[in-house]
């Protein structure tokens, strides 16, 4: 097989959202968000092994993911798509039973007037500036939005990955203020709201990276793992430069490896500057030249043994010190996991 195998672990998936759900607390839901694809890892596999957790709510970015999600998870869950309800949405949010979070004085009077009765959820804005009602829209149309009965009212935390940041204190007592006192269930956190504690947690959380594995979830297990086969064996003399505009200059005669993978699978070209290593059976090989489309090259004269593979994302490397070698967070590497690699799902079951 000349492509990688990227081997998502549905166990340690689990095992995640089973230590978010006890993080949020005993009188908190626990949603799960799975769009784009489930951060990459395959929304469908994903949500329905969610699902036999008890996950009864995933939210998605679009009503296209909704739908794809739908067909994964039949009847029953509940499907909350983030950005609301748009233009040519209607019939697929009717037809396939999606609630979309609605964010605008727009999105509010569309959704009444196309799809009256239909569930629906509110999308607050407390100083992300990206989704939802600014407080001055939502003083304006709440009266009309809650006797309607949205099944949830959210907003979402800026700089939750720092617990210290001044910012979550000040948007959660903005939600607070805005929301105290209204009968719909209420939500706030993801990941890292989570773990800002019991203030932060309200009706619902919907942990999304931290399920994946990646960071500000520290003792997340890892759920991705990516092994790409060697094409090819070399000797480079002393000298020699490899890869696009002699990036690399033999310090020595060293052997190198030439791998099946690049930035078309997701690999960053920048990690070759930071730092990012290959590994065989535990053993660090460092990456040499850049990455380029298709291949990476990697100095492999210290290993006992000639690998067949190399693994880029194991328990020596994970998502996240892949990202930092490429001066990006752990959420881009995941999102950007090609499709041409081979896809393996590992679990026990549930």
């Amino acid at each position: 097989m000349a492509t990688g195998t990227l081997t998502i672990d549905l166990d340690a998936l689990a095992r995640n959202w089973r230590a978010l759900d006890s993080a949020s607390g005993a009188q908190t839901e626990t949603g799960a968000v799975v769009k784009a694809d489930a951060y990459g890892l395959g929304a469908g596999r994903v949500a329905r092994r969610l699902a036999q957790e008890g996950v009864r709510r995933f939210f998605v970015a679009v009503a296209e993911e909704g739908a794809t999600l739908r067909q994964a998870l039949g009847p029953g869950p509940e499907i909350l798509v983030l950005g609301g309800h748009m233009r040519g949405d209607t019939d697929m949010i009717a037809d396939l039973d999606l609630v979309p979070m609605l964010n605008s004085i727009d999105q509010l009077t569309r959704h009444f007037e196309a799809l009256p009765g239909h569930a629906f959820g509110v999308q607050l804005d407390t100083g992300m500036n990206r989704l939802g009602l600014e407080p001055a829209e939502w003083a304006a149309v709440r009266e009309i939005a809650l006797p309607r009965a949205p099944r949830l009212v959210m907003s979402h935390l800026a700089c939750a990955d720092d617990p210290e940041h001044p910012m979550n204190a000040a948007q959660l007592a903005l939600f607070r203020d805005l929301t105290d006192g209204i009968d719909a269930p209420r939500s706030l956190s993801a990941t890292g709201g989570i773990l800002l504690g019991d203030a932060y947690h309200f009706d619902l959380t919907r942990p999304g990276v931290g399920l994946y594995g990646g960071e500000p979830f520290l003792e997340a297990d890892p759920v991705a793992w990516l092994s790409v086969p060697v094409i090819q064996i070399r000797e480079v003399q002393e000298g020699e430069t490899v890869g696009y505009g002699n990036g690399w200059t033999a310090p020595r005669d060293v052997k190198l490896a030439t791998i099946a993978a690049g930035y078309a699978d997701g690999l960053i070209r920048a990690a070759s500057r930071g730092g990012a290593l290959a590994f065989s059976r535990g053993q660090a090989c460092p990456i040499v030249g850049r990455i380029s489309m298709d291949l990476i090259t990697v100095e492999v004269g210290g290993l006992d043994h000639e690998p067949d593979s190399l693994d880029l994302l194991c328990a020596e490397q994970t998502v996240d010190d892949l990202a930092a070698a490429a001066g990006t967070i752990g959420y881009e590497v995941l999102t950007a996991l090609g499709q041409r690699y081979h896809r393996r799902y590992r679990e026990t079951g549930a």
